[in-house]
């Protein structure tokens, strides 16, 4: 087995080992943490084993040194960091987990947080160091884990031999690492919450419907989730045309024995050319992004919001929001904001509004006034995030299940306020990381200000408070009222602030993505 570590730190005999299935790690004492990092929880997916299931990882004698984060999976790096730079050890032990807690005493039975990153499924890993959970952990006094799972083609691209949604069957055996290993660590493995945000919110989302997730946590946050979910065949027709860029077909057997990092720059070059297959694939081609959970019919049997809605997470408690302004990054970072033509805004509202045209004209008369790039950036707001946030909320209530529903409208001061609550904020504002990743956009020419502080000091209460109870600290979402969590300056309760857009979407079902000729 191939592993990555950093040079051996000071005061190791100090550190605290811990005893697992597979045999003992030894941690750091990080600040009055014990912290343990890269712990395998399943064999490196290569060889033998690319494209397949995850296999649970080999035992191993002796004391394991659990201190650097293990290597990523391979991945499009285009907004890794948000410079394009991976700093993160090599190796194929893509697959470990990551243990933050304030004591591994087995009494202690404390909450346990299990975080999916994000990355449009094609990118990220748990070392980055926005999501360090240091301050998760003191806040709250609760366990965290955070894991790397399979992107890109390794993960989530449909291929023939191989199982669907790879990247979410990592996720599983994560889970199932934690409940069998978490007590050692001081963790209650029957009060595990799975959290996760973009990406990682549409992961959290799938796993609520996933068979094989069943009774694996008890409670889970989705933030910012995606309503993109392929089907089966518009899948397979993205992975011919993936295959077909390295000139191979879209078979275990072809793809096994190629290089991963070919692989990854396969990605790239399809996802560059996407809006030219917008006859096949609709909607999803211009979002340059050729993977997401496939509605397979087995791993992920239906979409979330017909499982939630058939009642079948109505045990797990949810808390689950978004940002108001979440299109607005993209637009930012593609250099558009401000720039969107008349035209460009009519294309948008005709390709993503419900309804075709008739929903172009309903967005323009719910939304008078508004500019090309408000009404741009509002339908694909709703498109992608908002509205399949809000409907999940919606399943879950309908079928007796308990949801809480939140929107962050607090804007990031930085560059005049111009990113406004767009996607990812959330990110840095709960973990308390300013300094990564899009602080040089979201903080600049302000440096993190006192409501910052404050409001990611509220944040972390919410979300461990409702790790630890279901009760994040206000109502519960229901069909009537839709009382929604504001969160700002001043949070306020209130019912659900973008109701425009609600009535726009109202009966409107996010079915899985059809492959279209």
């Amino acid at each position: 087995m191939t592993t990555s570590q950093s040079p051996e730190p000071p005061h190791v005999a100090e550190g605290p080992v811990v005893r697992i299935t597979a045999g003992a790690v030894r941690g750091l004492r990080e600040d009055g943490l014990a912290v343990f990092r890269g712990i395998p929880f399943a064999e490196p997916p290569v060889g033998e084993g690319r494209f397949a299931a995850p296999r649970r990882a080999r035992a191993w004698d002796g004391t394991r040194e659990a201190y650097a984060f293990g290597p990523p999976p391979p991945q499009d790096l285009g907004l890794q960091g948000r410079t394009g730079v991976l700093e993160a050890p090599g190796g194929d032990d893509w697959l470990t987990v990551n243990v933050w807690t304030p004591d591994p005493d087995p009494a202690a039975r404390r909450p346990v947080m299990v975080w999916i990153y994000g990355g449009a499924y094609k990118l990220g890993h748990s070392g980055s160091p926005g999501y360090d959970a240091q301050h998760i952990v003191r806040d709250g006094d609760v366990v965290v884990v955070s894991f790397n799972y399979r992107v890109g083609m390794e993960g989530f691209a449909q291929i023939e031999g191989a199982p669907a949604n790879r990247g979410l069957l990592d996720q599983v055996a994560a889970l199932e690492w934690v409940r069998e290993n978490i007590t050692a660590f001081g963790g209650d493995p029957d009060q595990v919450t799975v959290f996760g945000e973009s990406a990682g919110g549409g992961s959290v989302a799938a796993l609520l419907a996933m068979p094989g997730a069943r009774g694996l946590f008890r409670r889970a946050i989705a933030q910012s989730v995606p309503g993109t979910f392929f089907s089966a065949e518009l899948a397979g027709d993205i992975a011919q045309a993936l295959a077909a860029e390295a000139g191979l077909r879209p078979t275990m057997a072809e793809l096994a024995g190629t290089d991963p990092r070919r692989l990854v720059d396969v990605g790239q070059s399809l996802g560059a050319k996407m809006p030219q297959y917008m006859g096949r694939w609709g909607q999803i081609a211009p979002t340059v992004t050729p993977f997401s959970p496939v509605v397979d019919g087995e791993v992920l049997p239906t979409t979330p919001w017909q499982a939630l809605a058939s009642g079948l997470a109505r045990d797990v408690d949810l808390l689950v929001g978004h940002n108001r302004d979440e299109y607005r990054l993209f637009l930012v970072m593609g250099g558009l904001y401000g720039k969107i033509t008349e035209e460009q805004a009519t294309g948008a509202l005709r390709l993503f509004a419900p309804g075709g045209e008739a929903g172009v004209q309903a967005y323009r008369e719910a939304f008078p006034g508004a500019s090309p790039d408000e009404l741009y950036e509002r339908v694909q707001t709703d498109w992608l995030f908002g509205m399949p946030s809000l409907r999940l909320a919606e399943a879950q209530t309908a079928a007796g299940g308990r949801a809480h529903l939140y929107e962050l409208t607090w804007g990031a001061p930085g560059n005049g306020g111009l990113l406004g609550a767009c996607h990812g904020l959330d990110i840095p504002l709960l973990f308390g990381t300013f300094e990564a990743d899009l602080a040089n956009l979201l903080w600049a020419g302000t440096g993190v200000t006192a409501e910052a502080e404050a409001l990611s000091a509220r944040f972390r209460r919410v979300w461990t408070a409702f790790a630890r109870t279901g009760d994040p600290g206000w109502p519960e979402f229901d069909l009537q009222s839709r009382l929604t969590q504001v969160l700002d300056t001043t949070p306020t309760v209130t019912s659900y602030p973008q109701e425009r857009s609600r009535k726009l979407w109202e009966g409107h079902e996010f079915t899985p993505a059809p492959l279209l000729g």
